[in-house]
């Protein structure tokens, strides 16, 4: 049975920058478009970024962009995510989901996935 499990969380100062991984066992991510959501307490999951199988173009959301990105290493099996100047809005769970097929859509969510990670905690705090 495959899964994702994600790591890398932890609690950075304002400003600092974190690196999550998001590792997949029992299937390979190769075919497999990459989302990357998060969840604050008391609201709802956001999509945070997108990185396709087929070209890894990325798309991200507003809040993000140009802060935050995605990449991915077929030979670990492995995606990540980048965080730069984070600040306390950035503070929530952060997931991530596998759909095959392999296309973000032009979109930086998913729509579906195949498989989702447990999440990590990220808490941007002085």
């Amino acid at each position: 049975q495959g899964q994702l499990v994600e790591s890398g969380g932890d609690l950075v100062q304002p400003g600092g920058s974190l690196r999550l991984s998001c590792a997949a066992s029992g299937f390979s991510l190769d075919y497999y478009a990459i989302g990357w959501f998060r969840q604050a307490p008391g609201k709802e999951r956001e999509g945070v970024g997108c990185i396709s199988s087929r070209d890894s173009r990325d798309y991200y959301a507003g809040s993000v962009k140009g802060r935050f990105t995605i990449s991915r290493d077929n030979s670990k099996n492995t995606a990540y995510l980048q965080m730069n100047s984070l600040n306390p809005e950035d503070t929530a769970v952060y997931s991530c989901a596998a759909d095959f097929g392999g296309t973000c859509g032009g979109r930086y969510y998913l729509i579906s996935a195949d498989y989702w990670g447990q999440g990590t905690q990220v808490t941007v705090s002085s």
